[in-house]
């Protein structure tokens, strides 16, 4: 659980650089990105970017000329802290980055060790940062595989992290078991029963199509086969799956329905062989968190204030908060007394309060000088007071659920009337 926790806290921390990189726009192709592959040495790096320097005197603009030779000497000092990069690459990303228009340009500089290793070799100007490179680190590297069957319909899916992904569905067309008027029983079964040969063939070739796509293929971990009854037996034994697929199959289980309400299904019934996965990880918490609000209330808390208040006492074993909870710790203070609170508001709430006139002095105006969102903050606090994290994903059913109920809870070590 701990090495989940570390795990989506690291990603969830690259996920959001990422996102305030993308959203910064440079003077021209003044921003540098730099992607070094595992390994490599960084005196030879440092002596490319030394021409790279000579090369930015001919940019005949005189701003752009400052700005990328300020850049690469910022650069080049960092790197000189490492000796060779490290075993999963190096990126840097540096530049002028205009804070309030033409005039107003900060040189920023960010060094990022990525959280999977990444054998990339890249230099390039322009005007925005190439983080697309960054971005393939944060795909769930395994996936899962998912069929849920039986004579009526089907469905082919995905378990890709916290997201079930519908690849498609079908239904059979296959008539049901009482024969129509004028038919021998024989003769009926025998077109029933080419009628399923033929569903299932149809099927295993929606499977083999998408399942195979090189995107999927190389990423795939196991296949699950689900459905009521025989049927996904059967359709195991008699169809024409890929001989690459069948060797996958990991695990045929009941499931009480088919289509995609069977895939959600047969991802449930097969917690246990994918105990490590994301969305089943975050489903068991939040099952558990649901069933101690139903049967011991009092081992929870789910309102914030609550949560904050008893968050230093070690009542907390597991705190859960969705990965978009909207609420921030602000400290606004007045700019002509000095009078200073502490709130927790939506950022849509401090725009209200923030400028409005103070209720002490009645001169000066309300300033943010502190913010912090609560998720930045329960996760530096997480590892200094060690109670387990879980970041929910607000995209799965769960997800959506458990943000209904406000986005953050605790389950406690023990009553707090104890």
């Amino acid at each position: 659980m701990v090495m989940q926790m570390e795990k989506t806290i690291a990603k969830y921390k690259l996920r959001k650089l990422i996102k305030e990189l993308k959203s910064k726009k440079g003077r021209g192709t003044e921003l540098i990105s730099l992607y070094i592959p595992p390994k490599r040495k960084i005196s030879d790096v440092i002596n490319y970017l030394r021409q790279e320097y000579s090369t930015a005197s001919n940019i005949k603009s005189d701003t752009t000329r400052k700005h990328v030779q300020e850049a690469l000497t910022k650069v080049i000092e960092r790197l000189k802290y490492f000796n060779e990069a490290p075993e999963n690459g190096l990126v840097v990303f540096c530049g002028a980055v205009p804070q309030n228009g033409p005039g107003s340009e900060k040189m920023e500089i960010y060094v990022i060790i990525p959280p999977e290793t990444l054998n990339v070799n890249l230099y390039r100007c322009d005007d925005h940062f190439h983080t697309e490179y960054l971005e393939k680190t944060l795909e769930e590297k395994d996936v899962y595989g998912l069929i849920s069957i039986d004579v009526n319909q089907a469905a082919i899916g995905l378990l890709e992290g916290d997201n079930i992904k519908v690849l498609s569905e079908h239904t059979s067309g296959i008539p049901g078991k009482h024969r129509a008027g004028g038919q021998s029983a024989r003769r009926f079964e025998r077109l029933r029963e080419m009628a399923i040969h033929h569903y299932f063939d149809r099927i295993a070739k929606h499977v083999n199509e998408e399942l195979l796509r090189e995107s999927i293929f190389e990423r795939l971990k196991g296949i699950l086969i689900g459905g009521p009854g025989f049927t996904k037996h059967d359709f195991i034994k008699e169809a024409d799956l890929d001989y690459r697929l069948r060797k996958l199959i990991i695990a045929i289980i009941d499931t009480n329905y088919s289509g995609e309400e069977g895939l959600r299904e047969l991802v449930t019934k097969a917690s246990d062989i994918l105990k490590n996965v994301r969305y089943v990880y975050e489903k068991k918490i939040v099952d558990k968190f649901m069933f101690l609000i139903a049967k011991k209330p009092e081992m929870v808390l789910y309102d914030l204030k609550s949560i904050l208040k008893n968050i230093y006492t070690n009542a907390i074993d597991t705190l859960i908060i969705v990965e978009d909870f909207e609420y921030f710790q602000v400290t606004l203070r007045c700019d002509n007394c000095g009078y200073s609170f502490t709130k927790l508001i939506t950022l849509k709430e401090l725009q209200e309060i923030e400028g409005r006139l103070c209720g002490k002095c009645r001169n000066g105006f309300y300033r943010t000088v502190e913010r912090k969102s609560i998720l930045d903050l329960v996760m530096e606090l997480s590892q200094s007071l060690r109670f387990n994290l879980v970041i929910i994903s607000p995209r799965t059913e769960y997800g959506v659920m458990f943000k209904r109920l406000g986005g953050i809870g605790a389950i406690l070590r023990y009553p707090l009337g104890y």
